[in-house]
């Protein structure tokens, strides 16, 4: 990762984000493609700054909750919390899984808040705070259903048919294989995936649109292991999924978060 100063900081940033445990110096260089020096003067700005800590004993560099505070702070004052916690706690208290919600911000959906509502047993709960991969989430085919095929096309385009998260045998690996995936979802109304993002693991989602015209800002997605998600459990979710999405299109206006 070339690029400059603050490309390369944020990049620090988001190389840090992925390990609670930190990262060694080497390694930090080494996913961005910058000299271990350029890392080394990189990582104790961000500790003179109060972003990044060294662990004593290890020597890794781990983020401080700095970043976190920021964020929590930024959703408080958009008003987000307060009208979408109840709204998902309410999905996860009828479906029994992990449900999140992902916001749209030009060519990327970002996963923002969940509830989970499976409380023993298989539990799936994957890392906040991560982009989507649109060719192979429900989430994604929820939003790229919305548009045209090409427009679909041009954004996957974009950010590419490959993730660095293990694939499932039944993700589309052509772009064929894809339409037909948003088609489906277009006439279902939600989107459907199993052993897609990941072996053994299932999603559906939903589109949250903005009520006056309709543009998409955001999906709803219910998550789980693909035993219990299965053909006949996403038919009797179906209804509640889409009900909580609209509710959450009409709360839209309320929140920053959506503009």
């Amino acid at each position: 990762m070339a690029g400059s100063l603050i490309e390369r900081t944020l990049g620090v940033l988001e190389a840090l984000s992925e390990d609670a445990d930190g990262l060694p110096l080497l390694i930090v260089a080494e996913r961005l493609g910058i000299p271990k020096s350029a890392a080394h003067r990189i990582c104790h700005e961000l500790i003179r700054l109060g972003h990044v800590r060294q662990d004593p004993v290890s020597q890794r560099y781990q983020l401080t909750t700095r970043l976190v505070a920021l964020s929590l702070r930024y959703l408080s004052s958009t008003g987000a919390s307060d009208i979408v916690q109840p709204v998902l706690d309410r999905l996860a208290e009828q479906s029994g899984e992990l449900v999140r919600l992902s916001v749209i911000e030009g060519d990327r959906l970002t996963w923002i808040a969940k509830a989970q509502g499976a409380r023993s047993g298989l539990r799936y709960d994957p890392d906040m705070g991560k982009e989507a991969p649109l060719f192979c989430t429900a989430s994604g085919h929820a939003w790229l259903a919305a548009l045209s095929d090409e427009e679909a096309l041009a954004l996957v385009d974009t950010q590419g048919m490959e993730t660095d998260h293990p694939l499932g045998p039944n993700a589309p690996r052509s772009k064929e294989a894809l339409l037909e995936h948003l088609q489906q979802t277009r006439q279902r109304g939600y989107s459907w995936t199993h052993d897609s993002m990941g072996p053994g693991t299932a999603a559906m989602a939903a589109l949250v649109r903005h009520p006056l015209d309709g543009h998409p800002q955001g999906v709803l997605s219910i998550a789980g292991p693909s035993v219990r998600l299965d053909e006949h459990r996403v038919r009797e979710l179906g209804s509640a999924l889409v009900t909580a999405a609209e509710e959450l299109s009409q709360a839209t206006p309320s929140s920053r978060l959506f503009a």
